[in-house]
């Protein structure tokens, strides 16, 4: 088992409750939540999942249900007992999510399938929704995500036509974004922008292990979408003498976090919510690195991809993301500028079987776990063994623990049906 430092679990509730206040939750409501959350995890979180602690601590076993308490079975619910096909993406900060929803809609009747049984990268997954291979998932990040809309099926159709985005599901700009530097290093160089390193031999030479004249920063993997956006980035705002690492996130973290440990030169794509922030420790062993802001990515689509304009992250109103403060981020000539849109993370689905589902249509639009939750589940998930076992434990732990607001959901969807 993985143990993070309090100090780092700490930061991590802070980071997040900053983020969502930039996405609209008020002052009080995020630093009650902070508080509480920080005074928990500290504590508990690292203890979840663990067989020893369930041995030691057997939870009481539930008194049986009378017959008037009793459940009505699947077939008299809404669900009715129907099938329902849900898929998942490959990265493991999506999964307790996943198995929460599943969890639900199995309680309102549906017999659901395993999220582990429809495992996809962004590339696959929204053509598998499209054609029908499974009905929806929970982890589509958009704007970046509605690129995969533009692909064509067999029928000469566009997937995005087969395809409904249920809007202002889940996590409203949580997925906040960007790139982190080993702090040392940056701070003993001068550093703020990925533009200064780009413009500096003396800099971005220090990154290029294999000597091709280019330094190096660790990306996502090929189909995850965020290698496509970051091509994109590179060449609009020049930045020729840096280029992309791509491979597994897994294995492309560890070889980075121990090079920030040590102070040795180093830049790593990441994201909220996840477990690899307790790690990284930005304001302790890297930083968040700014951007110029005429160096972020507009709709212009340099690559002249399909569907590369939703690649944008200054679109309208919005200039990337500059709600990080010095403690924790670069500050660059405009200030912090991680270069990044906060995301929306949302469900989509396949849009005829959508029709056809209101009890489910309601679930996906009531369906919205505190972000600080998600980022502790992903904590417990990363300090577990990873397993589908541990996934679903920590998933029922927290339908359990947040039984009120989960009725709540349930009760607002089966009124749809």
């Amino acid at each position: 088992m993985k143990l993070f430092k309090k100090g780092a679990w700490l930061w991590l509730l802070a980071i997040l409750s900053l983020v969502a206040a930039a996405c609209g939750s008020t002052a009080s409501d995020v630093a009650s939540d902070t508080a509480d959350a920080a005074a928990d995890a500290a504590s508990e979180v690292v203890d979840e999942v663990t067989p020893e602690a369930e041995e030691d601590d057997p939870a009481p076993e539930a008194e049986p249900a009378t017959e008037a308490e009793a459940e009505p079975e699947g077939d008299a619910l809404p669900g009715g007992g129907r099938d329902i096909t849900m898929g998942r993406g490959n990265w493991s900060s999506g999964y307790v999510q996943a198995e929460i929803l599943h969890n639900l809609l199995e309680e309102m009747g549906y017999a659901v399938s395993p999220p582990s049984a429809g495992e996809f990268a962004p590339d696959l997954a929204y053509q598998a929704m499209a054609n029908g291979e499974i009905d929806f998932w929970a982890n589509s990040w958009y704007p970046g995500h509605l690129s995969w809309w533009e692909g064509e099926l067999p029928d000469g159709s566009q997937v995005g036509d087969n395809l409904e985005r249920i809007e202002g599901s889940l996590m409203q700009g949580g997925g906040l974004q960007g790139w982190l530097v080993t702090k040392s290093w940056a701070e003993d160089n001068g550093i703020t922008t990925l533009d200064q390193i780009n413009d500096d031999e003396d800099l971005w030479s220090q990154l290029d292990s294999d000597g091709n004249g280019k330094g190096e920063f660790f990306g996502c993997p090929e189909d995850w979408t965020c290698d496509d956006i970051m091509e994109s980035q590179i060449l609009f705002a020049g930045w020729d003498q840096l280029e992309q690492i791509k491979a597994g996130y897994d294995a492309m973290f560890a070889e980075f976090l121990v090079k920030a440990q040590q102070g040795e030169p180093a830049i790593m794509y990441t994201w909220t919510p996840t477990s690899y922030l307790a790690q990284a420790i930005p304001g302790e062993t890297t930083m968040w690195i700014s951007v110029a802001n005429d160096s972020v990515l507009d709709d212009s689509n340099p690559l002249e991809a399909d569907g590369g304009e939703a690649y944008c992250q200054r679109c309208g109103e919005t200039l990337g993301y500059q709600g990080l403060g010095e403690d924790t981020c670069l500050q660059g000539p405009d200030g912090c500028q991680t270069g990044w849109e906060a995301a929306d993370i949302e469900i989509t689905a396949n849009k005829d079987w959508l029709a056809n589902e209101p009890v489910a249509r309601e679930m996906f639009n009531q369906f919205k776990p505190p972000l600080i939750d998600l980022a502790i589940a992903g904590i417990a998930l990363d300090a577990s063994d990873g397993s589908d076992d541990a996934v679903a434990k920590i998933a029922g732990d927290w339908i359990a623990e947040n039984r009120d607001l989960a009725d709540s959901w349930i009760a607002a969807s089966l009124a749809a049906g």
